[in-house]
């Protein structure tokens, strides 16, 4: 039997069903990742489930979201999870110590070894042979309790690359060009997996930056192979010990292939305001830019903010731009700090923020009223950078400092000779931020803030569902348009009451409003529903406020996941045209029944329409008990 990267991992991992595409499989979890604006809730439902003791090889909690404190909410988050983390055998990274993808490709993440994280960017664990899946908290919690992880065997997508990348082109250019081709919904329920003599020129920065906005394709996760490449990676972090090569098989199979020529990419731009909308730089050179971004767990690297501080040297940041810079992590920082790069930036004027997220999840620098910003992020979406009417556009650190030093967008070709990149033979370790757990916790307590409220539970699926539809939307709905981020909203994470007040308030801001009045109902969605992030919120909320079910086109796979943990009816409209047959506050009735075939009423209008499940067993076993945390729970207790 031949196997590509992706099946080997998986077949080492599988502990329940057979690698067929789309069935059900379930895999052991080695590590697991958190971070503290779905950290908080995870743990609390960890905390509800009765496990003593995290069962996994290594769970890491991580803060990099709510780091801005405006108030004593993230605070109290943070003391939260420090505390729940060395009761329960979790690792605690420190506000400071960097993002949770950097930081764990830095120091934890192992070639062939299974990574679920409830950030929806933790697939950025690829780039060293990782099988690394994005899911919503609850599934997090689910695998420390030791439980397998659920999902369709995905179909596996061969991306061969060849040739060499330009000088000025980078991986973000290389991520850019598939989004381009497949759009933010090609890749649901596929693993892109990365081939062709071009992977060789590429070194683990550069496949990280490609892993982690595989992301926006919508796909399970992205890999490279584990190869020489990753060996020095490994080595450069005093973790070569810990490293095994991984290559497929010279025979093995993939349901499709796509090809990239590297030598004939040009540098790439993504338009507002989503990450598909890609076009080359030199189609709209020219704007007038107001702030330039560099970081994000995108591009906060060594070799990232290296070029950007070469760039930089002996110039100045436009007179009308803003630039403020990111490093990834502590180490980074201390990196580019003795080898003089960081001197470079801030003579410039670049201003330097902490290694956290920032920017990129709305937590401050949000840019000027209709202005345009330019960043190395993975996300665009309408009004997520804090500023409703500005436009942003995702580009590389490459195509981000010519912006900021010329003041428009500028094709980076034009800044002469490329400076060349060497990454460090050997970084600075440093592991002080992260509190590793003792075995001594008989006396320990788990502290609680007042803003850290319960997990809320859902009533078991009762047959039929009946209501009204208290919200209609159209396709490409985002996590961000459900349940925004930000400095206002972020902090309410831990406290599902007062965060659900905030539901779709982009969309509709009397949709909290409604909800309560009429106890809930159906909200009617179009194609690719629940794209984005993994925030579980933006299904717990709309759960909290009664919602029964979502009737879509089709759904982004971590919120489909999501929807289903928390009780709440993922349909499809078997004939699409019937989408267009239902309206704001018609009432419904949907007949359940063993979810083979199910009919939705229009009391309304006196019609009828055919829903598909879209469900595994599984799934429908979840939803009958009001959600995973009933089912777990019970199972337990059994």
């Amino acid at each position: 039997m031949t196997y590509n990267v992706s099946e080997k991992i998986i077949s080492a991992h599988l502990v329940e069903g057979e690698m067929q595409s789309q069935s059900l499989i379930g895999i052991k979890i080695d590590q697991t990742l958190t971070q503290d604006a779905t950290g908080t809730l995870a743990y609390l439902q960890f905390e509800a489930m009765g496990v003593p003791r995290v069962k996994t090889d290594l769970s890491v909690s991580y803060v990099d979201h709510n780091t801005l404190q405006t108030s004593f909410e993230n605070e109290d988050d943070h003391i939260y999870l420090q505390s729940v983390a060395k009761k329960y055998g979790a690792v605690f990274s420190r506000p400071g110590n960097g993002i949770c993808h950097q930081l764990h490709l830095e120091r934890f993440g192992i070639p062939g070894k299974t990574l679920l994280g409830s950030d929806s960017h933790t697939p950025t664990g690829g780039g060293i042979g990782m099988i690394s899946i994005g899911a919503g908290g609850l599934d997090v919690a689910l695998a420390m309790a030791g439980e397998p992880f659920y999902l369709k065997m995905p179909n596996i997508i061969e991306v061969c690359l060849d040739g060499e990348l330009p000088p000025w082109t980078s991986a973000k250019d290389i991520i850019l060009e598939l989004l381009r081709r497949i759009s933010v919904k090609g890749g649901v329920n596929k693993i892109f997996e990365f081939t062709g003599k071009g992977v060789d020129t590429l070194d683990v920065p550069e496949r990280a930056t490609i892993t982690n906005m595989g992301t926006e394709l919508g796909a399970t996760t992205s890999i490279f192979p584990s190869d020489k490449i990753t060996k020095k990676f490994m080595k450069s972090e005093n973790r070569e010990h810990q490293w095994s090569k991984i290559k497929s098989d010279k025979d093995a199979e993939y349901y499709d292939s796509i090809s990239i020529d590297l030598g004939s990419l040009e540098p790439m731009i993504a338009k507002p305001h989503m990450p598909d909308n890609v076009v080359k730089v030199e189609e709209v050179e020219g704007i007038k830019v107001s702030q330039v971004a560099i970081g994000s767990c995108t591009n906060s690297s060594y070799k990232d903010l290296a070029l950007v501080s070469e760039v930089l040297k002996d110039k100045t940041v436009n007179e009308n731009i803003s630039l403020v810079v990111s490093p990834g992590s502590k180490q980074v920082l201390a990196m580019i700090t003795k080898d003089g790069l960081l001197k470079n930036i801030v003579d410039a004027g670049g201003r330097i923020l902490e290694c956290t997220c920032g920017p990129c999840i709305g937590m401050g620098q949000a840019p000027n009223s209709k202005g345009t910003s330019l960043r190395t992020f993975n996300r665009n979406f309408k009004g997520r950078s804090g500023t409703k009417d500005a436009d942003v556009y995702l580009v590389s650190p490459e195509v981000a400092v010519a912006a900021s030093i010329y003041g428009v967008i500028t094709d980076p070709r034009k800044l002469g000779q490329y400076p060349r990149v060497k990454m460090p033979d050997k970084f600075e370790i440093n592991d002080n931020m992260f509190i590793f757990p003792n075995h001594d916790i008989e006396d320990l307590e788990v502290i609680r803030g007042p803003n850290i409220k319960p997990v809320p539970r859902k009533e078991k699926l009762t047959d039929p569902l009946k209501g009204s539809v208290i919200l209609k939307t159209g396709d490409n709905i985002t996590t961000d348009d459900i349940m925004p981020a930000g400095a206002k909203i972020l902090p309410l994470r831990s406290n599902i009451p007062k965060i659900s007040e905030h539901t779709f308030e982009r969309i509709d801001k009397e949709f909290y409003l409604r909800a309560n009045a009429k106890g809930g109902g159906f909200i009617i969605g179009g194609a690719n529903y629940g794209q984005g992030s993994s925030r579980e919120h933006a299904a717990i909320a709309p759960m909290f406020l009664g919602v029964k079910a979502v009737i879509a086109k089709s759904f982004a796979r971590i919120h489909h996941a999501n929807l289903v943990n928390f009780g709440i009816a993922p349909l499809i409209f078997f004939d699409e045209e019937d989408y267009d047959k239902i309206d704001f506050e018609d009432e419904l009735i949907i007949e359940v029944g063993n979810f083979s075939n199910i009919v939705c009423k229009n009391i309304t209008k006196n019609e009828s329409y055919r829903l598909n499940q879209n469900l595994l067993q599984r799934d429908i076993e979840l939803l009958k008990a009001g959600g995973a945390l009933n089912y777990v729970y019970n199972k337990m207790r059994r």
